[in-house]
């Protein structure tokens, strides 16, 4: 039995559009406001009739294909208003997408469409020769989704329900493959109205921030557009123009990740902009205090703290945070969602002690693609409720007094790394493919504080010892996994400690060491310009490390996206001087920034972002000899 207390809190029947898709709520709001701005990327902005059209000549390409309810289309496109129509023009024909990110390695895109069966991949000519073979693909940039009624924008009937799927949305799974989530139409037709109660409709500016292929992205760019707001699509530039896309289309709403606001506030034009902002979204990871007070100092609009699995569809709880809060919950179920906190016999844990986090109500996805045991060991029957289902978050959580739910941290090894779910087996399983690995445990290390970083060690094969190293290690996961799935640090062990029962005891790994490779010690002694010195002294704060060496590649000791743009903020003020931030990924070390600063070295268009060979080979060709 549920304690009354509970039962109360989970309260939240509500009505909302069940019969409805996705596809029909957007063709709604064409219909409201056919002429005001849907979307703007980059120097084009489209209406929602223009958008609406686009969509719709698509939509009967893919019908032609074959594309119907319960078929899945891969959606392969960097940001671009293309990206937005592929997704519109799937859920009109009836079809569910699979996001691909098109940086992501080809072996990974190529497992994703297998394992999803799909025949049909919408991409585009930049990205075509990255593609595996499917059975069809289309380029959406080459008018080859206007090929069939060119002339005709009419909508087109579409068979679909609300119980067919919407998307197939693949997480990192801790066997070593990813694994695709199953989310129907209804799933999200009901976090729509959620989203509606809990932060309001009212429409406004959205700048959309966040990659196809983390989930949250079906807020930004479907949400708003079914709402009737403008969304802005912020592109591949990295942080750099965040605070100027605020400023010039007057953003109202904005979601992030926590890791990505304190990476903003480093940069005072980001400070201004926030002024403006009516609504910020916080979620993807835990929120602080400290950040929440930070944001005070010069944002008037709301902010609010949300939190949900994939599982059962984007946020399943929100937070609205007051002023002066001395913590910050993840807050109440949004409608039609109910939280039950248990213990290893699916019995309520006593009021305010800690338990798993179970999730229930109209979030609860199908289950994994072609994963039905997967499916039965996570989705399971509802005790409290009859005919319903529950997902085990595999998350610690407590009822606050008032009902509200405090975050408690994981029962197992699936973290979050700037945003990004992980599990830390798929890593584990992956370097273990390499001949020369014996085993390995990765884990996750504050470098400093707010920086959760990947730490890989390793237990060599006897005959391997000393000759491998953690360049060429992360090297061949470079080839296999996302980039923030790649270690900051590799630490090589004789062998790994051991608990009592014989399970490697993850508390007894030892820090990596704060330093750079071998090759920065050998380099301490040679004197630093004043502007190597600057570069050394910044990335040295950013990193959380005693040195830095002139020639170590930065990527290599650590960095990735968002700490280049917190160096590339803290380099222009302490050098007086503005340069473009692809430049520290040209020059991805001190040595060969500091001689491009000084224009001694042009830049290289093929800087190497993302695979380790070619940073290496950019390195030897650009320090100085």
């Amino acid at each position: 039995m549920l304690p009354d207390q509970i039962v109360t809190w989970n309260r939240t029947e509500a009505e909302y559009p069940r019969h409805k898709t996705i596809g029909q709520l957007f063709e709604e709001q064409v219909d409201r406001t056919p002429e005001a701005i849907a979307l703007v990327a980059g120097e084009r902005s489209f209406s929602y009739r223009e958008l609406d059209a686009l969509a719709n000549r698509l939509a009967k390409n893919l019908r032609s294909c074959g594309i119907g309810p319960e078929t899945l289309v891969g959606v392969a496109i960097e940001r671009s208003h293309d990206m937005i129509v592929a997704l519109l023009a799937t859920l009109k024909a009836g079809g569910a997408y699979v996001p691909i990110d098109p940086s992501h390695p080809r072996d990974r895109i190529k497992y994703v469409l297998n394992d999803a069966r799909t025949s049909v991949l919408l991409t585009t000519s930049r990205n075509r020769a990255r593609m595996p073979e499917v059975a069809r693909i289309i380029l959406c940039d080459q008018g080859e989704g206007n090929a069939v009624d060119a002339n005709s924008t009419d909508r087109i009937a579409s068979p679909v329900t609300s119980r067919n799927l919407a998307y197939v949305l693949y997480t990192s799974g801790s066997s070593g493959k990813p694994k695709g989530v199953m989310v129907e139409h209804r799933n999200v037709i009901n976090f729509f109205s959620g989203m509606d109660r809990a932060i309001g409709s009212v429409p406004g500016v959205w700048l959309a921030l966040t990659s196809l292929v983390f989930d949250i992205s079906v807020l930004e760019l479907l949400w708003t557009l079914t709402r009737g707001f403008t969304v802005i699509l912020h592109g591949d530039e990295g942080t750099d123009t965040i605070a100027a896309e605020i400023k010039r289309h007057h953003v109202t709403h904005l979601q992030s990740t926590p890791s990505l606001m304190r990476r903003l506030l480093l940069d005072t034009r980001t400070l201004a902009a926030l002024a403006s902002l009516e609504k910020l979204i916080l979620g993807g990871e835990t929120l602080t205090t400290s950040l929440v007070t930070q944001l005070r100092q010069f944002m008037r609009g709301e902010i609010y703290n949300a939190y949900g699995p994939t599982e059962t569809t984007i946020w399943s709880t929100t937070c609205l945070i007051k002023e002066g809060s001395e913590t910050i919950p993840i807050g109440l179920p949004i409608i039609n969602t109910r939280i039950y906190i248990l213990d290893s016999d699916l019995q309520p844990v006593a009021l305010g002690d800690s338990g798993v986090l179970y999730i229930g109500g109209e979030g609860v996805a199908r289950g994994y693609l072609g994963q039905p045991n997967l499916t039965e060991e996570r989705f399971l029957p509802d005790p409290f409720w009859a005919g319903g289902r529950i997902y085990n978050t595999g998350d610690l959580a407590r009822f606050l007094p008032d009902g509200n739910i405090e975050y408690r941290g994981r029962v197992d090894f699936q973290v979050k790394i700037r945003g990004y779910r992980l599990e830390l087996g798929e890593i584990e399983a992956n370097l273990e493919q390499h001949p020369a690995i014996h085993q390995a445990v990765v884990a996750t290390r504050e470098f400093k504080p707010g920086d959760q970083r990947l730490v890989a060690y390793v237990v060599m094969k006897p005959a391997s010892i000393g000759k491998v190293t953690g360049s060429e290690l992360r090297s061949d996961l470079e080839e296999k996994l996302p980039a923030y799935m790649v270690p900051a640090a590799f630490v090589f062990l004789e062998s790994f400690p051991l608990t009592s029962s014989g399970k490697v005891d993850r508390n007894a790994l030892p820090a990596p060491p704060s330093a750079g490779s071998a090759e920065a010690t050998l380099e301490l002694s040679r004197e630093r310009n004043e502007i190597e010195g600057v570069i050394e002294q910044v990335w040295k704060e950013a990193l959380g490390v005693d040195n830095v060496s002139l020639n170590e590649n930065f990527f290599d000791l650590g960095a990735h996206s968002l700490l280049v743009a917190e160096v590339h903020v803290q380099l222009q003020q302490r050098l007086g001087r503005e340069f473009p931030v692809i430049d520290l990924f040209h020059f991805p070390c001190v040595a060969a920034l500091a001689s491009h600063l000084n224009g001694e070295l042009a830049p290289r268009r093929n800087s190497g972002w993302g695979r380790a060979q070619q940073r290496r080979a950019a390195l030897q060709d650009q320090a100085p000899k």
